[in-house]
């Protein structure tokens, strides 16, 4: 069964998570995700396909903050960041844009949006529309 783009799927409760560690998921249409509980309590969710090794693994990666620049009188920002296990490339977390491609090409990933509703973690269906590669 197949679920509307714009559909949120429940994922798990959110007392499952451990904050800082990935969960792997898997969505009605077979796409299978990583779920991250930060350290503010926010959630995160992304492909669980780590688009540079070929391997469903990003629910093991390794949670973080970046430091990214501001421009002009503008103020740097922290964001949330993912490597991966494998080859250490990293990515934001809210964009799935590569920060650190490790001197490789630079293949972003899929972000999907999370809401925590009674407790439990649902996921949308499909990705944000201009965050990462395939799913």
């Amino acid at each position: 069964m197949t679920a509307p783009a714009d559909a949120l799927v429940p994922i798990c409760p959110l007392g499952a998570l451990t904050p800082e560690r990935g969960a792997a998921a898997l969505l009605p249409d077979g796409t299978q995700i990583a779920v991250f509980l930060l350290d503010d309590g926010s959630v995160r969710a992304v492909q669980q396909h780590d688009p540079y090794s070929g391997a469903n693994i990003l629910s093991r990666g390794l949670v973080g903050t970046h430091l990214i620049a501001g421009e002009g009188e503008e103020p740097g920002r922290l964001v949330p960041t993912l490597s991966s296990p494998m080859y250490k490339q990293s990515w934001d977390l809210d964009t799935g844009a590569v920060l650190d491609a490790g001197g490789g090409e630079t293949l972003p990933i899929a972000v999907f949006a999370v809401e925590v509703q009674d407790g439990h973690v649902h996921v949308s269906a499909a990705p944000r529309p201009g965050t990462g590669g395939e799913a």
